[in-house]
């Protein structure tokens, strides 16, 4: 019977340089490109979001943030012109800032 330590005994023949590397090259991987929207879906996102603040309707919106898609569920209470963001109530009553441009989709929940 062979008794294999598998990745155990490669681990250490590494450097912690190396494993550093591989640590942030991970991380890296890890991160998504952004996507653009073009006017038509921007059209759809504003006419979604307006509808939602005047019914008072559970959405759930995609943002990008930190190099990552989010997806976050609850009412948009007001659209702050000056900072161009929304101010998100969620399910547990926490507050929430998104700004417009990181808004990839929002649909009715």
């Amino acid at each position: 019977m062979i008794k294999d330590r598998g990745k155990i005994k490669w681990v250490s023949m590494m450097l912690p340089e190396h494993v550093q590397m591989l640590r942030e090259w991970a991380e890296e991987d890890a991160n998504e490109e952004r996507i653009f929207l073009d006017e038509q879906q921007v059209e759809e996102i504003n006419h979604t979001i307006a509808e939602a603040m005047e019914h008072q309707l559970l959405v759930a919106i995609s943002y990008y943030d930190q190099k990552r898609y989010h997806v976050m569920v609850g009412h948009i209470h007001y659209f702050d012109e000056w900072k161009r963001q929304l101010n998100i109530i969620d399910r547990f009553e926490e507050v929430h800032y998104i700004k417009l441009e990181d808004v990839m989709d929002v649909r009715f929940a």
